[in-house]
């Protein structure tokens, strides 16, 4: 039997301080959002019971997250299960019931209105579902006014906002106006318009959830390559799973107000935290997800169990390399087992087994046998 490796977590190798620490917060609608949490949390009674017995909604139950320096990190759910009430504690436009919410390593909740003014303006920046472009105002104005607001002068921010509409791809339609644009490049109009700010963090509010499915995928990985490219963070909400793994660093499953589970798109996948999430998942190719370091034995359970082959003679794959990739090489290479590489060293072998266990989606931490 081979025992499968477990790739260094995420938490591992990470060192820079959050951008975003929410720790156990919660927001109840209603006068009697207090005894419902106390409720909550000692009965561990559900959303529908707490309508019933204290008039109150939840709307976020006691969620803990972090949003790392150069991230893009998505929250996920159907509709009612809190993630647009989430996403608007971060910048303080919903007050929380309870919990600190940490914004650059300053509780929000202790800002004066000033202090919360300077980091929507400057440091938080926000693309909602609905851009609501100014109708009478040509793109560029548009993609300034937000610094038209912050009482930028007027040759300043107009370069800020040409310098950010060609970011989006809208340079030759700054004089333009918003109904001369399709959706997909008013939804651009609007993530110019955060992006002139020059925002450390952006926070998108299911930006793509009402455009057709080719420009929506096309949006999808612009917004990622932009926001790689220009060393932004950001929390994307979506209630597709599918967008959440094509655009995320990281995913969070939410519902009935709470996270059911964190994780890279490949974590959940392959682990998924009860049949909540399997039922999400269950979907899912994993051709491209499911990465060699996660199919892979140690490299001395393998010489153990397989002494007739002579691990440097495998070819060889890195642990980044995914499902399709790692069946390209067995069938191009008619051998039974593929040596993984990271950084140029030898740190384990995917079997034939351990590859079919991939595309099956079975639980790779269990030991396997050849």
């Amino acid at each position: 039997m081979l025992q499968v490796v477990s790739p260094m977590t995420r938490s591992e190798a990470r060192s820079a301080p959050p951008l975003i620490d929410c720790r156990s917060v919660w927001k109840v609608f209603g006068t009697r959002a207090e005894k419902a949490i106390r409720a909550i949390s000692e009965r561990g009674i559900g959303k529908t019971e707490v309508l019933k017995e204290f008039g109150c909604v939840v709307g976020v139950a006691d969620v803990s997250l972090t949003l790392e320096k150069g991230e893009i990190f998505c929250i996920m759910g159907l509709s009612g299960s809190g993630k647009s009430t989430l996403i608007r504690l971060f910048n303080r436009l919903i007050e929380p019931s309870l919990g600190q919410i940490l914004v650059r390593g300053t509780d929000i909740a202790k800002m004066t209105e000033a202090q919360l003014r300077e980091v929507r303006a400057k440091h938080v920046g926000m693309v909602f579902q609905n851009v609501a472009l100014l109708p009478e105002r040509n793109v560029l104005e548009n993609a300034a006014f937000g610094l038209e607001v912050r009482k930028v002068d007027k040759p300043t921010r107009l370069d800020a906002a040409r310098a950010a509409l060609a970011k989006v791809g809208l340079a030759d339609w700054a004089d333009r106006f918003p109904r001369e644009l399709s959706g997909g490049m008013q939804q651009r109009v609007g993530l110019a318009r955060a992006l002139a700010a020059d925002p450390e963090i952006i926070l998108m509010d299911e930006p793509f959830s009402a455009l057709d499915p080719l420009i929506r995928r096309q949006l999808q990985d612009e917004f990622r390559q932009l926001s790689k490219n220009l060393g932004k963070s950001a929390i994307f909400i979506t209630h597709d799973l599918d967008e959440a793994i094509r655009v995320g660093d990281r995913i969070a499953i939410m519902k009935d107000g709470a996270i059911v589970q964190v994780g890279t798109a490949e974590e959940i996948v392959l682990n998924p935290a009860d049949d909540y999430v399997a039922d999400f998942v269950a979907g899912i190719s994993r051709l491209h997800l499911v990465k060699a370091h996660s199919m892979m034995h140690s490299v001395d359970a393998f010489r153990g169990a397989r002494p007739d082959i002579d691990v440097g003679t495998l070819p060889t794959a890195s642990a980044e390399a995914d499902v399709e990739a790692l069946i390209r090489i067995v069938l191009d290479e008619r051998r039974e087992a593929i040596a993984v590489h990271d950084a140029g060293a030898l740190v384990g072998v995917v079997t034939l087994r351990s590859l079919l266990q991939g595309v099956k989606g079975k639980d790779l931490n269990e030991a396997m046998a050849l």
